[in-house]
């Protein structure tokens, strides 16, 4: 067992009332992350800080209100990278979307989204090699994300709920943008043509959006239509798991509304 010394504790207390986080405190002092919260815990007691039973309202069960906008977004990012866990020394689930840290931009905009939709629930970040995972816990993430079930989302249906399409029907933009963030991209294609007995190489934006699952797809290209955006499939290797927008006035509707990652 690894003991610490009173000194480490009290510069740990400092930090945490300092508004430090556990994880910067436990990475600072090298100090295991259980251990700090375990002090920050006790150092709230004593200053009778403990707060009383956490119970977070709920859009679906108690009718609070909701940033649907935001809801569109994390639903198109869950849809795409996210999943939700319980492990068995936890109390409540947990909703967990992997990003890449080539993109710090989305996981920023990814953790300020789920603190607007579940504005009583803290959020953190588990790094991993290449990439964040982007957490929170709640007792109601299955009332807001229904298609959760067993097994990969491509191997079970996918379908909204009336109240899910509402949100999307009001907010197709930000849930778009949510997918192209987890599983698109904006990339520069480019052909040759013949100009003159001379070819000649021409540069073109497209969107590109990959997803294994027909329903997820079908979700994507529904809401395309519904935007006006042009878009083809494009089968590789037989399979027809790619959506193209290549056309030029989609691409600008996709460019003002999405844009590339940051």
């Amino acid at each position: 067992m690894r003991f610490h010394s009173p000194e480490t504790h009290q510069k740990a207390v400092t930090l945490l009332r300092s508004g430090t986080k556990s994880a910067d405190v436990a990475r600072l002092l090298d100090v295991p992350r259980g251990t700090v919260s375990y002090w920050l815990h006790m150092d709230r007691s004593k200053r009778g800080e403990c707060p009383g039973p956490h119970a977070p309202t709920c859009h679906r069960c108690d009718g609070a209100e909701l940033d649907t906008c935001a809801y569109a977004y994390l639903f198109g990012l869950y849809l795409g990278d996210g999943h939700i866990s319980q492990h068995s020394q936890h109390r409540v689930p947990n909703l967990m979307i992997t990003l890449d840290d080539s993109w710090p931009g989305i996981q920023d905009e990814a953790e300020k989204t789920m603190r607007k939709v579940f504005p009583d629930n803290a959020t953190c970040r588990v790094r991993k090699p290449g990439c964040h995972n982007i957490k929170v816990y709640s007792t109601h993430l299955l009332c807001m994300f229904p298609q959760h079930g067993p097994g990969r989302k491509h191997e079970r249906p996918i379908a909204l709920e009336s109240w899910q399409q509402e949100i999307i029907d009001a907010n197709p933009w930000p849930f778009v943008r949510g997918l192209i963030h987890s599983d698109g991209c904006r990339i520069t294609n480019w052909t040759t043509r013949m100009v003159g007995g001379i070819p000649k190489r021409y540069e073109y934006p497209r969107y590109w959006f990959t997803n294994v699952s027909d329903d997820i797809r079908q979700l994507y290209t529904d809401t395309l239509d519904k935007l006006g955006i042009e878009w083809t499939h494009c089968t590789r290797a037989g399979k027809r798991y790619n959506i193209s927008v290549a056309r030029r006035a989609s691409v600008a509707l996709m460019d003002a509304h999405v844009g590339p990652k940051y």
